[in-house]
């Protein structure tokens, strides 16, 4: 697969196939969007991506491995996907 995303830290060709079903197909669609919003899209589009796919795409973006996101760093992004996730059934 030749492809921007596949050459980001944590994403493999399951992430990016999903990614690109909605409509993110480089880093600079994931960094517009943000990886919350774009995590809330691929779970709404019926993949069945883990929580896992949310810190891999932060990690993505800082260029770490998704592992090395601290705790608090996990907690904020699960409190937006929250936030995200009230208003949109709202």
């Amino acid at each position: 697969m030749s492809d921007e995303l596949i050459n980001l830290k944590n994403l493999g060709k399951t992430s990016v196939l999903w990614l690109h079903a909605v409509g993110i197909h480089n880093a600079n669609d994931l960094r517009r969007l943000g990886p919350v919003s774009a995590y809330h899209a691929v779970r709404a589009r019926g993949f069945r991506a883990s929580k896992v796919l949310l810190y891999a795409m932060e990690g993505a973006l800082q260029d770490i491995h998704w592992n090395d996101l601290s705790p608090q760093q996990k907690a904020d992004l699960d409190k937006q996907l929250e936030n995200l996730t009230a208003r949109s059934k709202a």
